[in-house]
């Protein structure tokens, strides 16, 4: 009986090595290439934006620095991808990027169909109408057989046909094939109303050249999970992709920020100790080093510092944190715990 527990054993162990090796094909490519290549959208301020020196900026941008902060010890160790709404899941099926960080919704349908897997919300969304101040509407139920600019490929929609159909009213969906040709459109009166997901019309808002000439509606009709995606079948990337996600969250819950997290080392609180690399050694289930936690912090900061400086009230986009509050104020982030 011992032996054939023992046979077991080993005939286990064969098969979670296969499976490790199997599983491990993006993070040893990552890691032999010394650098990451996320996906991130063409031009989207307080998301994805090249700054005048050239340098991506976002909070998209962001969580790709914090995912090669934990893979290579350094968040600047990344190329970053244009990639437009028909594209973005051809390019991470086809190997082009190791990880999608675009604005995209997770869903039913993209995670079972498409050959990709979603990490961690990151940021709580959901679908609005952007409007003219001028048009003198206050509801977007106003905008029955409005014209309403969009973008192919997304959820938006199908969204406001759901919603127009729940009032009883129509509607005239005008589609553009880039970001730029629908902020243009709407811009130039060309639709009555935007629509896209609140962040995204925050930033279209924010970028007008008289930005209190618009107004975002109050409804929301639709809920929007933004994620990261990777391919399917790579569980060890993927949970890499979550923790290095969580790891944003856990730090913020725990008071780490970019300036103290040296400090924060010396702690005697167990989990952070686990998180800063200072006690058990987490790192190597991941098959990362043992500080992938602390260099994720000491390279973007924790989940409120990556807000703030991109979205945040004190920004172009003027966003306040809503449902992305941490569980314990009443938000929807929630990190599971670092043990």
């Amino acid at each position: 009986m011992k032996s054939k527990f023992l046979a077991l054993c080993a005939a286990t162990a064969a098969l979670m090595v296969g499976a490790t090796a199997a599983q491990s094909a993006t993070l040893d490519t990552v890691k032999a290439r010394g650098k990451l290549i996320c996906g991130v959208s063409l031009s989207t301020p307080g998301f994805a934006a090249a700054d005048d020196k050239g340098r991506m900026q976002g909070f998209d941008a962001d969580i790709c620095r914090s995912i090669a902060a934990a893979v290579l010890g350094d968040g600047e160790k990344v190329d970053f991808v244009l990639t437009n709404i028909n594209t973005r899941f051809q390019a991470l099926q086809s190997g082009e990027i190791d990880v999608l960080s675009r604005q995209t919704t997770a869903t039913f349908s993209r995670e079972t169909s498409l050959g990709i897997d979603f990490g961690p919300t990151v940021f709580y969304d959901g679908q609005g109408l952007l409007v003219p101040k001028s048009l003198g509407v206050a509801s977007a139920k106003e905008l029955t057989d409005a014209a309403i600019c969009t973008l192919p490929g997304t959820t938006t929609s199908q969204n406001l046909t759901d919603f127009f159909r729940s009032i009883g009213g129509k509607f005239e969906l005008v589609v553009f094939e880039s970001p730029d040709e629908n902020r243009a459109a709407f811009y130039s009166g060309r639709c009555e109303a935007i629509s896209s997901d609140r962040s995204d019309l925050a930033s279209i808002r924010a970028v007008a050249n008289n930005p209190d000439d618009y107004v975002l509606l109050p409804e929301t009709i639709s809920k929007e999970p933004l994620a990261p995606a990777v391919r399917q079948n790579d569980s060890n990337w993927r949970d890499i992709v979550s923790w290095s996600v969580y790891m944003l969250m856990a730090a913020e819950e725990k008071g780490i920020t970019q300036a103290n997290v040296d400090e924060m080392t010396k702690s005697e609180d167990p989990e952070i100790q686990r998180m800063l690399g200072g006690a058990d050694e987490l790192g190597k289930m991941l098959g990362l080093d043992n500080k992938w936690g602390y260099n994720v912090i000491k390279s973007v900061g924790n989940y409120a510092e990556v807000f703030d400086r991109n979205l945040g009230e004190k920004t172009k986009l003027g966003m306040t944190r809503g449902p992305n509050t941490q569980w314990n104020a009443g938000g929807l982030l929630y990190a599971p715990p670092v043990r």
